[in-house]
C-alpha cells in the first residue's frame, strides 16, 4: 500500500480542489461531492464526483510511471519472441484522452464500457471524467459459479474488440467489472496498430491468466474455445510466460498450456 503511494505520489489537496472547481464550472454545479478510491490503480489518482461521475486524475509522476511500465512490458514481449507493441504517451492529458477515446470506440462496436465524458487539463493535470458504475463487481469478487457462467462473454467480448481491430493491452480481472449480468470493460492501454495480432494475443493470454484461478484451467479454456479457435489458443501461450512474471497475475501456467495443447490435437 505505502509502495503504491510512494510510486503513485500524492497529488496535494489545493491543486486537487483546482479541478474539483473545474469541474464544478464545467457542469453547473454549486457543490460537489468528491470521495476518493483507494483503488489499485499506479497510473491516477481515482474519485467519485455526486456519485455520478468517475473522474481519474493523472498527473506527471503518473506519466513516468506509465513509461517505466511500457518499458517493462515491451521488454517482456521481446522475451516472448515479437516485438514491443506498447506505446506510451507524452503527457498526463494524451493518457486521458486516450483511455476516453478508448471506451468511446469500445460502446461504437457494441461491448460494454462506462459511457465517456471528457478529458480536459488542469494545470498540467490530466483529468479523465466517466460515467460512474454504481452497482458493479469486479470479475474476481464473484462466487465460483457465477463466473462460470460468465467466462464465455468475457471472451466473447474480447474477440468482438479483436475483430473490430481493438486491443485492450492490460486485461486483468479488476478490469472486468460485472454489472448485473453485463461484462463491462475499464483501464484499456495503449498499444500500437503494428503489433496488432500479437496485442490480440497477448489480450488473449491475460484473459486465460485471469480466469484460471477462478474457475480452473479446464474451465477457462472451454469458455475461451466458445468464441477462439484453437489456433488463437496456441497463439496466446507464447505470451504465458511473459504474463505469468507480472506482480498482478497469479495463476497456473503449466496447467493452461496443458489444457490447450490436448484441446490443439
Amino acid at each position: 500500500m505505502e509502495l503504491r503511494r510512494l510510486v503513485r505520489g500524492r497529488v496535494d489537496w489545493p491543486r486537487l480542489e483546482a479541478i474539483v472547481r473545474e469541474l464544478r464550472e464545467r457542469y453547473g454545479r454549486e457543490e460537489l461531492h468528491v470521495r476518493f478510491l483507494e483503488a489499485d490503480n499506479w497510473l491516477s489518482t481515482p474519485m467519485v464526483v455526486d456519485d455520478e461521475w468517475f473522474v481519474k486524475v493523472i498527473s506527471k509522476q503518473n506519466s513516468l510511471v506509465h513509461a517505466l511500465f511500457t518499458t517493462g512490458r515491451n521488454l517482456g514481449a521481446f522475451s516472448s519472441g515479437t516485438e514491443g507493441f506498447f506505446e506510451h504517451f507524452g503527457t498526463p492529458l494524451e493518457m486521458a484522452e486516450h483511455e476516453l477515446e478508448a471506451t468511446r470506440r469500445m460502446r461504437e462496436i457494441g461491448l460494454n464500457a462506462p459511457e465517456p465524458v471528457e478529458a480536459f487539463e488542469v494545470d498540467g493535470f490530466g483529468v479523465l471524467v466517466l460515467e460512474y458504475l454504481p452497482h458493479f463487481q469486479s470479475l474476481d469478487r464473484l462466487d465460483r459459479e457465477r463466473e462460470k457462467q460468465l467466462a464465455p462473454a468475457v471472451f466473447e467480448a474480447l474477440y468482438t474488440m479483436h475483430e473490430h481491430g481493438l486491443a485492450h493491452g492490460d486485461l486483468r480481472a479488476e478490469n472486468v467489472l460485472i454489472v448485473d449480468d453485463d461484462v463491462y470493460f475499464i483501464d484499456a492501454t495503449n498499444v500500437s496498430d503494428e503489433g496488432a495480432e500479437d496485442s490480440w494475443s497477448y489480450d488473449l493470454a491475460c484473459a486465460l491468466a485471469a480466469m484460471e484461478p477462478l474457475i480452473g484451467a479446464k474451465a477457462t479454456v472451454d469458455a475461451a474455445l466458445e468464441s477462439h479457435t484453437p489456433e488463437d489458443l496456441l497463439a496466446a501461450i507464447y505470451f504465458l510466460d511473459f504474463v505469468n512474471i507480472r506482480p498482478d497475475h497469479d495463476f497456473d501456467a503449466a496447467a493452461l498450456k496443458g489444457v490447450i495443447g490436448q484441446r490443439a490435437t
